[in-house]
């Protein structure tokens, strides 16, 4: 009976127990809906004030085009770079998504709230980027390399096939990215983006090409196409290793004097990265060069009946189009760079204003930037 007396109040303990702790969740889900509705309710307020401040900058800055006023011009810029640089950004409405994203991702939301999540995106990114850079520029050598003294002057379909299959999944998952660092408030611009739409789709279509290796007769020459890619491909890599490089330098520079923040999209040259501009410049320019050249000779092979593939025409077209936009865009970036420069020399608050991102997005050169 004692044994019996000792379990029931044991149980009636436990029981006690489990009702207070149900209470206490009772409670806390109580005080933590509170909470929620409170900060919804400040946020949303918060949001409302942000867009509205947006507006009237937008306002102001057309009224001031006609003013010729650098002090208005500087308040202006100081305060659209506190809210769009600062903590006010995440208040502000995010960029569309974009039917690339929604046809991959579907209709969800990838704008990050708290900036340390946005600086992991961009700090990935770049590891990728970096990662990625050695493959691109590995992989065309090795194949080259074991064409010349394995395959006897004929690659075999399969490592070419794979290769194709990774630069569409390379270029897939660079646009994917891009796009959610776009979300998140990185000023890449859209060119770039479209940029790897292009290569997406030109690798796509490359994985079609007919490779029969030393089946067909005379097959090194009608193999040129492959061979002119894999060599566009590795000073593609080349430049991208370069690249990486000056971003990153450029970026830290620009942070440890303060004039950048870690999510910053980098703009205006810095000391100590100077030279290596004068580098990279050139040899964007003759990546450009050589990539339009690589995509004639794929037109003018296609037009003499050595590679009659429909594959070879769209690609030359594509590696054409990619080169003339690339040019473009690098020559406005170059010039409006040289416009802020000039700007920034007359400007009385130049430490302030090299805290704000150009409103002209990337340049070729910068964190987001491609070759």
């Amino acid at each position: 009976m004692g044994e019996e007396r000792k379990g029931g109040g044991g149980g009636e303990e436990a029981a006690a127990a489990a009702a207070r702790a149900a209470e206490q969740a009772r409670e806390l889900q109580d005080a933590a809906a509170a909470l929620l509705t409170r900060t919804r309710a400040e946020e949303e307020a918060l949001r409302r004030r942000a867009a509205a401040l947006q507006g009237e900058l937008r306002r102001l800055r057309k009224a001031a085009a006609h003013a010729d006023s650098d002090k208005v011009e500087e308040d202006l810029d100081r305060a659209t770079c506190l809210i769009t640089d600062g903590d006010v950004a995440s208040l502000l409405p995010s960029k569309t998504h974009g039917a690339f994203l929604k046809m991959f991702l579907g209709p969800v939301n990838l704008r990050a709230t708290r900036k340390e999540v946005q600086l992991k995106v961009k700090e990935e990114y770049n590891s990728y980027r970096d990662r990625t850079a050695l493959l691109f520029l590995g992989f065309p050598v090795i194949l080259l390399f074991l064409r010349q003294w394995l395959w006897n002057g004929c690659f075999p379909a399969l490592p070419v096939q794979l290769y194709q299959a990774w630069l569409l999944f390379l270029y897939t998952t660079l646009a994917l990215r891009e796009n959610i660092l776009r979300v998140n408030g990185s000023d890449i611009r859209p060119w770039w983006i479209l940029h790897h739409y292009c290569a997406m789709l030109m690798a796509l279509i490359s994985l079609t090409w007919e490779i029969k290796g030393q089946s067909q007769p005379d097959c090194a020459r009608k193999q040129r196409g492959v061979e002119l890619f894999l060599c566009w491909a590795i000073m593609q890599g080349f430049v991208m290793m370069l690249q990486n490089r000056y971003q990153r330098q450029r970026l830290y520079t620009r942070i440890a004097l303060g004039k950048a923040k870690r999510m910053d999209v980098v703009w205006g040259e810095t000391a100590g990265v100077e030279g290596q501009l004068l580098l990279l410049c050139p040899l964007l320019f003759l990546l450009q060069g050589f990539e339009g050249y690589v995509g004639f000779l794929l037109l003018r092979t296609a037009h003499t009946g050595v590679i009659p593939e429909w594959q070879v025409v769209v690609c030359g077209i594509l590696l054409i189009a990619m080169a003339i936009g690339n040019f473009a865009i690098t020559v406005d970036t170059l010039m409006v760079k040289s416009r802020f420069k000039a700007k920034m020399k007359k400007s009385k608050g130049k430490r302030d204003l090299d805290t704000c991102p150009s409103a002209t997005g990337s340049s070729p050169t910068d964190s987001t930037g491609k070759a």
